[in-house]
């Protein structure tokens, strides 16, 4: 995901660089592309318009038309309002946890890289002192439980055991028992994408979701 959204970034940025003075229009543009490139990267809408809207005030504000290297300067701003909006660079990026065992669900359009972002997210829980437990809820796309055991193997984090022919509320089951039987802290749960949203996959999240909050209190 962010691969593409530097690409994108790149690609709008193309189009001021160079530049030996930028016109409210030309920011306008460039701003323009900037909301593309993040709504694509599936950035919630109402996250775009105010970071598009803050850019857009501090650049009049700076009076970047004006500056030395007005390309540069629009460029460096949104790199900082990115890094804002990720964490900051000098911001502890804790996931807050409840009681053991808690449960993250990712979830997502296919491709849009859940399996990986599992893998590295469990990394980061564990080099924070967690025990983590991955767990694939993919039962369709082929190799998808096999790559996240790979996964998990890079990383030196536990998978839940693959059990062909299960579906994913089962398979939730057996990782949150396995979860309080072994004392893990987290379990991050890797379910299927779709190529688009449709009534199968959010049935089967739901059922996912619905069964994780019985799991909490029973």
């Amino acid at each position: 995901m962010f691969d593409s959204l530097s690409d994108k970034l790149v690609s709008a940025f193309d189009k001021i660089r160079g530049k030996g003075s930028l016109s409210d229009n030309d920011i306008a543009n460039a701003m323009r592309e900037v909301r593309l490139a993040l709504i694509e990267a599936d950035v919630a809408l109402d996250v775009v318009k105010n970071f598009i809207s803050e850019i857009t005030l501090e650049a009049k504000g700076q009076e970047i038309t004006k500056s030395i290297k007005p390309d540069q300067m629009v460029i460096k701003l949104v790199q900082d309002k990115l890094t804002i909006l990720l964490g900051g660079e000098n911001q502890e990026n804790e996931i807050k946890l409840s009681s053991p065992p808690s449960s993250i669900m990712l979830v997502g359009l296919q491709g849009s890289g859940k399996t990986t972002s599992a893998a590295k997210m469990g990394l980061m829980l564990k080099n924070s002192g967690k025990k983590v437990l991955l767990a694939s809820l993919d039962v369709q796309r082929p190799a998808a439980m096999e790559q996240l055991q790979i996964l998990g193997d890079q990383t030196n984090i536990d998978v839940l055991p693959i059990e062909k022919g299960q579906q994913p509320v089962d398979i939730t089951k057996r990782s949150h028992q396995l979860a309080r039987l072994s004392g893990y802290d987290v379990i991050i749960l890797d379910t299927a994408g779709r190529t688009s949203v449709d009534d199968e996959l959010m049935n089967e999240l739901g059922e996912v979701y619905n069964l994780l909050i019985l799991l909490k209190y029973f």
